[in-house]
């Protein structure tokens, strides 16, 4: 009778080492919270949950697949819209706290791009140059097909074939990332 190895999983702790991230990126995902709510507790929250959810998904973790900080901000961008949305079920909460959003306009819009950026740019790196191009050029850049096509010397339809099926792999090289399309 054959007996089977167990692969030992690594505990979250040995892949996801909680303090050092914190340390590194904790300061700057509260600065994006608080500037995409405008309220320093709700701020404090959102990191405490996106460190909370790193932990429990540390296994899931694969740094071949993107950076931790990229990694982390992308939880952070999903608690921050649970957490709007948690407010615009209950506009109640905000008025429980004192001086909520005084200091902070809500929706600084500017974080919430930077942070897609880099999440686009991660994904985009995923996909063969063909495809990249032909997203990059026609999208990115706002060109016509035809503009492009003439460029790379290849016809239009295979142009619109590359941008379909490009977008396609980076549909799913963002879902592999963990982002909420």
């Amino acid at each position: 009778m054959r007996t089977r190895r167990l692969r030992s999983v690594p505990a979250p702790a040995e892949v996801f080492d909680a303090r050092a991230a914190y340390a590194a990126h904790g300061p700057e995902l509260y600065r994006f919270a608080l500037r995409q709510l405008g309220d320093d507790g709700a701020a404090q929250d959102v990191v405490q949950e996106v460190f909370l959810r790193a932990w429990r998904a540390a296994g899931s973790y694969d740094p071949q697949l993107a950076s931790l900080r990229t990694w982390l901000f992308t939880i952070a961008r999903n608690v921050v819209v649970d957490e709007a949305r948690r407010f615009a079920v209950r506009p109640w909460q905000r008025d429980l706290a004192d001086d909520v959003g005084t200091d902070v306009p809500v929706g600084g819009g500017l974080d919430e791009r930077v942070v897609d950026t880099w999440v686009v740019e991660e994904a985009l790196g995923r996909l063969g140059v063909d495809h990249r191009v032909a997203i990059v050029q026609t999208h990115l850049r706002g060109r016509p097909h035809a503009e492009v096509a003439a460029e790379l010397g290849i016809p239009v339809g295979t142009l619109r074939s590359r941008v379909f099926y490009g977008l396609k792999a980076l549909r799913l090289a963002m879902d592999e990332m963990g982002v909420e399309l």
